[in-house]
C-alpha cells in the first residue's frame, strides 16, 4: 500500500509502468493502492485533500522517472530504466512531426525555453484565444504519446500566506531534456525495444493477454 510520497517512489520503480488513475486493469494504478487516507476528500467549505495527487511533482523529481498520458490516454509513470525502450518504441509507431506543424512549434518553443507550464507554452504557441486550451492539450496529448514531451514537475499558485493551492500546472519539457539524447535513442532496434516492454508487461501483469498489453504499448499495424 502507498501511504505517503517514499512509497510512491519505490511502487513507481518496482512496477517500472504505473499509471496514476485506474485504466481498466484491476490494482494497476497508483489510485487503487493508495491508502484509504490518501484518496480524494472533498470538504465542507468547498476544498479538497488528496495526497496522492500532491506527491506526483515529488515523485518525478525524486525517481528521475517520466511521467505524462502514456498509457491508453490516462498519466502514468515510467520508471528512469525503462523509459529508454519505451520512448524508443512509441517514436517509432507513432508519426513523424512533420515540418511546419503545430507539434513542431510546440517541440522548438520548449527547446527554446528548457521547461514551461502549459499555460505559456500555449500562450506562446498562439493558443490563447477562446476555446483553444482543448485543442492545445490535445497536440501536447499527441507529443507526450509518441515519446517526446514529459512533465518534470508541478507548479502550484500561492495563497497570500504562501500556502498552494488548486490543481497546479504541469511544468513541460522536452524528453531529450530531461533524459538526454542517449536515453531517447538507445542502441536497440524499436522491435528489440517491443520485446523488452512486452517481456516486462508480462512479469507486471501475468494475467493480463497479450492483445490488451499491445494495446497498451500501441503495436504499429503490420509488425
Amino acid at each position: 500500500m502507498i501511504y505517503n510520497c517514499p512509497d510512491l517512489e519505490d511502487a513507481i520503480e518496482a512496477w517500472g509502468i504505473l499509471p496514476l488513475l485506474p485504466v481498466g486493469i484491476p490494482g494497476w494504478s497508483a489510485e487503487e493502492q493508495a491508502a484509504e487516507e490518501c484518496q480524494y476528500t472533498p470538504s465542507p467549505e468547498g476544498g479538497w485533500e488528496w495526497p496522492l495527487w500532491k506527491w506526483k511533482g515529488g515523485a518525478i523529481q525524486e525517481t528521475g522517472c517520466a511521467y505524462g498520458k502514456f498509457i491508453m490516454g490516462k498519466a502514468a509513470f515510467i520508471s528512469k530504466r525503462l523509459w529508454p525502450d519505451f520512448c524508443n518504441w512509441r517514436r517509432y509507431v507513432s508519426p513523424k512531426i512533420a515540418e511546419g506543424s503545430i507539434e513542431e512549434d510546440i517541440l522548438f518553443a520548449l527547446e527554446e525555453n528548457g521547461s514551461m507550464i502549459t499555460r505559456d507554452l500555449r500562450k506562446v504557441c498562439g493558443f490563447d484565444g477562446p476555446k483553444m486550451r482543448g485543442k492545445f492539450d490535445a497536440y501536447v496529448t499527441r507529443l507526450q504519446n509518441a515519446g517526446y514531451i514529459v512533465t518534470e514537475d508541478f507548479v502550484y499558485p500561492q495563497d497570500k500566506n504562501g500556502k498552494e493551492y488548486g490543481w497546479g500546472w504541469a511544468l513541460l519539457t522536452t524528453a531529450v531534456h530531461r533524459f538526454g539524447k542517449k536515453a531517447c535513442s538507445p542502441q536497440r532496434t524499436p522491435a528489440e525495444s517491443h520485446d523488452i516492454l512486452m517481456g516486462h508487461l508480462r512479469h507486471i501483469l501475468p494475467d493480463v493477454g497479450d492483445a490488451l498489453m499491445e494495446r497498451i504499448l500501441k503495436r504499429k499495424p503490420g509488425h
